[in-house]
């Protein structure tokens, strides 16, 4: 197949597709695409091959899904090159960490769209809620950019995007019903049980199409003999169910109109490691935080002569019952968002354009922590970009200028350039600038958070400023038929990190705050590459090395490993029986240890191996048994004196069924 750089939709011919695929249209060209080529959306808001996409882009398939035990999107993302994910709370809670940027700078979007439930919980404790918020069972596939793209998506996309396409409505009904049993063979509880149910279809022919899906996890809380406080658990208690629905009236043959409902409930119970503490904190303090989120999104699609539109308004609610004894006493969280969008792509000459703009409004409401009550900050934004060619050189340029009610204005500029040597080989790479707004607890006033182990306060600081990131990186790629590799380089030079002050030897003060003191590097390199051993038999590793410095102490970023590698083998051996051997390798990292007077010490590295099996009884009927940590790897002792306790080895054994 011949395509040009930069692989386009023809606007006159199909809709682009715009924040997240929501819906699939044809391919604007004369051949068909490879079958090994994965079309993404998420670089550029336009289709690409994921070879000639504008950024360094991976894709977790459906496929990828299936063959792994998955309960959230943390655990889906694992093996994926330039990501880690990092533990950020005693009892298991995870951050999605890219290239060495925390959490706080992965933009999480489903179908383009944010979520964000991160203000609710403002403390240090942990705040994976977002992660489980997404049915597996419903998604497509995901997409992740690494790298900055603040210039189409704004604030919090400083690390990069992580994007989960969902399943959409076909006119052929679909369904299907899933379960899967986990069972730790190591220390106490543990067991987990996770169900679902999907249903999708023509409600009205020609003229109305629906989906739902249904999702439920439990696990038990679990105590292991690495801990060194018996009582707490090393994986909390925790309770989620997940509903997604969505309707789309096809209006003409050139409009369309989706409606999505979203509820999400999330309970967790835990009593975590408190030791050393505070004189009047207690050792094993209890935790049960009850969360409900409610969205809602309606969207109108156009696809009209010479442009295609997208006018967007969702909703996103979350209210959070935290009981924490650190808090001294439950509070009543609520965050609500509003989302307003649109945009517009179209060639002018041989110029593919894409414009937008979007308004947001966040409030805060905590019965507890805020002076007034409730704080709240709006942003509007507008944006460019321009896709066009040069022969065999491509370039992506785009900008997108935000005005913060707090922090003013804040342009951030993109530039990627891709050359095609072939239809297999290219050379690609890029500069743009990315920013982070503070959050809410950070810079309101009146805002003041729990911290020290139940011990002082940390208000918020008005006066902050917004962290920024200068990102360059570059690299080539190769993908043939039976095998391919790719190798990037990247820098990265973040300023006005914001942290809090700490406690050290002898400055304890009851009440601190936040303060814009960090300088950051980080630079590395992301080796990938797979191949087709046999018609049956497929090999497919990554490596990334990471160099990340904190500027203003010379020394390395916590949490932040060296080296992560990962191979996984796939072998067919039936048209039944199918089988995956993922191993990960995980490299040294500093860890600041709170047992150890919170000073950092370097953890070594440590490696895990994943046995996965699928029976295809029948093409309705499969089958799931695996065994993951099979070598049952536990961390050394200055991660478990931080409560960061690897799960030990784990049976599960699932069935999912397909009407």
């Amino acid at each position: 197949m011949q395509f040009t750089p930069g692989f386009r939709l023809n606007p006159l011919q199909t809709s682009l597709l715009s924040l997240g695929l929501l819906a699939m249209p044809a391919l604007a060209q004369t051949d068909a695409p490879k079958a090994n080529e994965t079309m993404v959306v998420t670089a550029t808001q336009t289709k690409h091959t994921e070879l000639t996409a504008p950024a360094s882009v991976s894709v977790v398939t459906r496929a990828d899904l299936d063959k792994m035990n998955v309960n959230n999107i943390g655990d889906a993302l694992k093996h994926v090159p330039g990501v880690n994910i990092i533990g950020t709370n005693p009892t298991g809670r995870n951050e999605i960490k890219i290239r060495g940027m925390g959490g706080d700078y992965t933009l999480l979007l489903v179908n383009g769209k944010r979520v964000n439930a991160r203000e609710t919980l403002g403390s240090s404790f942990g705040n994976d809620f977002d992660l489980s918020s997404i049915p597996m069972a419903a998604i497509e596939r995901i997409e992740v950019i690494r790298g900055p793209v603040s210039s189409l998506y704004g604030a919090d996309a400083l690390g990069g995007v992580v994007n989960v396409i969902l399943r959409q409505a076909k006119d052929k009904t679909e369904a299907a019903v899933g379960y899967t049993r986990t069972m730790p063979t190591k220390g106490q509880g543990g067991d987990a049980n996770q169900g679902s149910a999907f249903v999708s279809g023509s409600l009205i022919d020609n003229k109305l199409l629906g989906s739902v899906v249904v999702e439920g996890y439990q696990r038990d809380n679990w105590k292991s003999e690495q801990s060194n406080n018996p009582d707490a658990d090393a994986l909390e208690k925790r309770e989620v169910v997940n509903v997604l629905s969505s309707l789309k009236w096809l209006v003409t043959d050139n409009q369309d109109i989706d409606f999505d409902l979203g509820y999400n409930q999330n309970d967790m119970d835990s009593y975590f490691n408190n030791v050393p503490r505070a004189p009047t904190a207690p050792a094993t303090p209890h935790n049960v935080q009850e969360l409900d989120r409610l969205s809602l999104g309606l969207t109108h699609n156009g696809r009209w002569q010479h442009f295609d539109s997208r006018v967007r308004y969702y909703f996103e609610q979350t209210d959070l019952m935290d009981d924490s004894q650190l808090n001294g006493g439950a509070a009543d969280v609520t965050q609500t968002n509003h989302t307003v969008d649109g945009q517009v792509s179209g060639y002018l000459g041989d110029h593919l354009l894409t414009s937008g703009a979007e308004f947001r409004d966040t409030e805060l409401e905590h019965s507890r922590n805020i002076a007034n009550g409730s704080v709240s900050a709006s942003q509007s934004a507008v944006y460019l970009q321009d896709e066009f060619s040069f022969g065999d050189l491509a370039l992506t340029l785009s900008g997108r200028l935000d005005h913060h009610e707090t922090y003013g204005n804040e342009f951030s500029p993109r530039a990627y350039a891709l050359y095609s040597l072939s239809d297999e080989w290219v050379l690609k790479g890029g500069i743009g600038k990315a920013f982070k707004a503070p959050t809410l607890a950070q810079s309101s006033e009146g805002f003041s958070t729990t911290a020290c182990r139940g011990a002082c306060q940390v208000i918020g600081n008005p006066d902050l400023k917004p962290e920024t990131a200068i990102s360059y990186e570059f690299g080539t790629a190769y993908e043939a038929d039976r095998f391919g590799a790719g190798v990037t380089g990247f820098h990265n030079e973040i300023e006005d990190l914001i942290q809090s002050d700490q406690w050290g030897p002898g400055y304890r003060p009851s009440v601190m705050t936040y303060l814009n003191v960090k300088k950051a590097r980080i630079k590395g390199l992301e080796l990938t590459g797979w191949v087709d051993v046999l018609d049956n038999v497929s090999l497919a590793g990554n490596w990334t090395l990471l160099d990340s410095e904190d500027r203003s102490t010379g020394d390395d970023l916590a949490k932040t490993p060296d080296h992560t590698g990962n191979l996984s083998l796939d072998w067919k051996a039936s048209d039944v029986v199918s089988a995956n051997l993922a191993w990960q390798y995980v490299g040294s990292q500093i860890i600041k240890v709170p047992a150890r007077n919170a000073q950092a010490f370097k953890s070594k590295h440590y490696q895990t191996l994943d046995v996965n099996t699928n029976w295809s009884v029948t093409p309705a009927l499969d089958f799931k048994l695996g065994i993951t940590n099979l070598t049952n790897t536990q961390r050394d002792e200055v991660a478990t004196d931080a409560d960061f306790i690897l799960e030990g080895r784990t049976v599960y054994a699932g069935v999912d069924y397909k009407l």
